[in-house]
């Protein structure tokens, strides 16, 4: 699986961005799909995850700003961000969990980093 994460960049504190993550996918299926967030100096966190069933879960800092949404004609995942604070700045990474076809052992992986930055 590999992902191909996109719209990241420089906004004022209250703006808004959106983030797109493409998923290419031979020979697995989608579990899951979701986004991560890193800073210099701490763990990678938990940001939205959505599942193959639309089941959504955010981070209790994001709750009622972030929507993270899934298309799964096109293999895309995408989080948009709403009313962005400073703390939001990090870099973001898009997450999948997948299985082989016919296996239940589930592999996890990683697009490449979408930096966010939200000024004050």
């Amino acid at each position: 699986v590999q992902l191909q994460a996109s719209g990241g960049g420089l906004v004022q504190a209250g703006g808004s961005l959106r983030l797109s993550c493409a998923t290419t996918r031979t020979g697995f299926t989608i579990r899951g799909l979701g986004w991560y967030r890193q800073v210099p100096g701490k763990q990678r966190e938990l940001v939205a995850d959505i599942s193959d069933g639309g089941t959504t879960k955010y981070a209790e800092s994001v709750e009622g700003r972030f929507t993270i949404s899934r298309d799964n004609a096109k293999n895309t995942v995408n989080l948009q961000m709403h009313s962005l604070k400073p703390e939001d700045t990090a870099v973001y990474y898009c997450h999948a969990r997948a299985t082989r076809w016919g296996r239940s052992y589930v592999n996890e992986f990683w697009g490449q980093g979408a930096k966010v930055t939200v000024s004050s």
